[in-house]
């Protein structure tokens, strides 16, 4: 099972992140916990410089940003192979 975890304080892009990642996961019909992180120093573990962030098994994929669906698919497929 994947561990995706959304980065951010829980604004309308954090929101709209967890939306995306949701759908791309039901899409592909996987196993996934998707886990908001809204703490300030547990975001700050990841490094990245502007939330929204999203954190696949540990690994930043995208931050400052809402990614497409087609892009989070993508992602969630790689970390599938690699697993």
């Amino acid at each position: 099972m994947l561990t995706i975890k959304v980065l951010g304080p829980g604004c309308n892009n954090c929101k709209n992140v967890e939306a995306v990642t949701r759908r791309a996961v039901a899409q592909l019909g996987v196993k996934a916990e998707v886990i908001k992180v809204t703490a300030r120093e547990d975001i700050q573990k990841y490094r990245i410089l502007a939330t929204p962030g999203l954190v696949i098994n540990e690994i930043v994929v995208c931050a400052g940003r809402i990614p497409n669906e087609a892009e989070v698919t993508t992602w969630v497929a790689t970390a599938l192979e690699q697993s």
